[in-house]
Formats: C-alpha cells, sequence, structure tokens
C-alpha cells in the first residue's frame, strides 16, 4: 500500500491581508470572505485588466504525500485544514499586494528529480515528470530553487510577437527563487519578481521569472535587475546558460532565448505575469479550449 504523509507548509505569517487577482474559487479559511461583486479595474502601468478584491488568506495549508519519493506513483497533493484536496495552480492565489507573489517550489536547489505540478490530472498534484515511462532527471543539479506562480497558463494557441511570435508551452509561468536556502517540495513561498528571461524550448515560449523569496537575508537588497546583478554577480548569466545548455548532454540542441539573449527588468516581467493571469482566467472560465488540462 502507497505511503501517506501530510506535513505543513511553512508561511511568513499566519493570517494577512491581501490583495488578489482573479479567482476561480476561494482558498480561504471558514471565517474569511472574498468578494466576487464590485470588481473594480486597478490602475497598473502593466495591465488595463487587473482586479483587486480584499480577501482574508490564510496560508495554513498542508502538503500530503502519497506513495515513495523517486517512484511513479509519487504525489504532492495540497489539502485544506477541513482535509479537503485543492489545485495549487488553480486554488491558491496569486498575487498578494505590493508586488508581493505566491510561489510554489516544484524542485529544491541542488536537486536533480524533474518534479513538476501535473497539469492534467485532478487537483494538478506535484509529481515527477517522465519520459517513455521512466522518471525524469536533470543531467546535473539545478542552482536555485524552481517552481512555478500559481494561476497563470501560457497559452498555446497565443503567438508573442515580442518573443520571434513563439506560442506558449501549455504550462503555468515558471520562477527560478535564487535566495541561499533550499526549500521543499510543495513549499509556498512569498516572492517578489526581479527579471525575466524569455526562453524558447522547441519552439514554444517558456518564461523564466527570476525572483527572490521575501524571507532571504538579501531580499531588501533587490528590487529590479540591477540589484540582482549587483547583490548576485553573474547569477542570471549562469541561469541562462543553465537552461540554455541542460538538455545537450541527452543529445539534444541547446535551446534559445528571445528579447536579445538577455533578462529583462521587472517592469516586464510584471507584464509577463500579468498576461499569463490573464490567460488563465480564460481558460478556467472555459473561454478558450483546454485540451487535457485538468481545470478541478
Amino acid at each position: 500500500m502507497a505511503a501517506t504523509r501530510a506535513i505543513a507548509v511553512a508561511s511568513n505569517t499566519t493570517t494577512a491581508s491581501a490583495t488578489c487577482l482573479l479567482f476561480r474559487k476561494p482558498f480561504l479559511s471558514k471565517q474569511s470572505t472574498l468578494c466576487f461583486k464590485n470588481l473594480k479595474p486597478v490602475s497598473s502601468s502593466v495591465s488595463k485588466r487587473l482586479f483587486t478584491c480584499r480577501a482574508i488568506y490564510n496560508p495554513e495549508v498542508q502538503i500530503k504525500e502519497e506513495g515513495q519519493p523517486e517512484t511513479l506513483d509519487y504525489r504532492v497533493f495540497f489539502v485544506e485544514n477541513s482535509g479537503k484536496k485543492v489545485s495549487p495552480w488553480h486554488d491558491i492565489p496569486l498575487q498578494l499586494g505590493d508586488g508581493v507573489f505566491n510561489y510554489i517550489v516544484e524542485i529544491p536547489k541542488e536537486s536533480s528529480a524533474k518534479m513538476e505540478v501535473a497539469t492534467d490530472e485532478p487537483f494538478t498534484p506535484i509529481k515527477q515528470d517522465t519520459k517513455k515511462g521512466k522518471l525524469r532527471y536533470y543531467p546535473y543539479n539545478i542552482n536555485w530553487n524552481y517552481g512555478l506562480l500559481p494561476q497563470t497558463w501560457e497559452d498555446p494557441k497565443l503567438a508573442n510577437t515580442e518573443v520571434e511570435g513563439a506560442f506558449g508551452d501549455n504550462d503555468p509561468v515558471d520562477v527560478v527563487e535564487i535566495g541561499e536556502s533550499q526549500r521543499k517540495i510543495g513549499q509556498i513561498l512569498k516572492v517578489k519578481p526581479l527579471a525575466a528571461l524569455a526562453m524558447i524550448d522547441e519552439g514554444e515560449l517558456d518564461w523564466k521569472i527570476v525572483a527572490i523569496s521575501l524571507d532571504d537575508p538579501k531580499a531588501s537588497l533587490v528590487n529590479d535587475i540591477d540589484d540582482v546583478e549587483k547583490h548576485f554577480p553573474g547569477t542570471l548569466t549562469a541561469i541562462r546558460d543553465w537552461f540554455r545548455d541542460y538538455k545537450i548532454p541527452d543529445g539534444k540542441p541547446a535551446n534559445k532565448f528571445g528579447l536579445g539573449n538577455k533578462a529583462a527588468n521587472k517592469d516586464y516581467a510584471l507584464k509577463v505575469i500579468t498576461e499569463a493571469n490573464e490567460s488563465w482566467a480564460k481558460l478556467v472560465k472555459r473561454s478558450v479550449p483546454g485540451g487535457d488540462l485538468s481545470l478541478v
């Protein structure tokens, strides 16, 4: 019988007042309220369709492991305090206000198992990716915490005219978190975006948002791309080169990057996030076809 373990996910605070983007359904405590009425546009330099609502966000979610790590059956589910499963992709809010976003760790730094949210399974648990029935590993450890932004989606039918007309990769937006601590699979962190890399993987646009967790010792020092170069010298180049080259040992060509092969600044990263959130909203409202994606 598969083993089952429940682990509390650490959070910086217990409850907080949150400014949220468009929700599909609440991810809140019983005492909380979520407003769908009287949504008002917020002035923004990156989007005309950013909405705000006031809610009390309860970050005390647990992760429930089913199966044994590094097996085909291994899954990491997210559950509310009541034990009800929720989706880390659809049910956890994206934005917490003041430029802070929720980020979910899929792959801890200095590890090589290719973990990812199972976008085609109910409640979209985290699992290890497979190819031809075998578990996938990177050829060498990834040097940063890697995961996703909830409530985002890179639409595979939407061409980006700024990045060689490439279409989205059909996944949530990826985040490379550059803080010093190794995090855990399923951990939810509060992060601030700093830069964006436009990776093109076999013709698909696969954004990499560079961010830092608010609880990192250097978080207060970095607020934009220039700060990354100052306080984490060489990191942006190292991230680009890692993702460019990691498939080469398997005999595949190097990945490419748009935007002049350089990282874009924070404002551009926020633009990417906003557009991906809008695409996700259309997906869950079924305004665009979702194919085999799970919307539960």
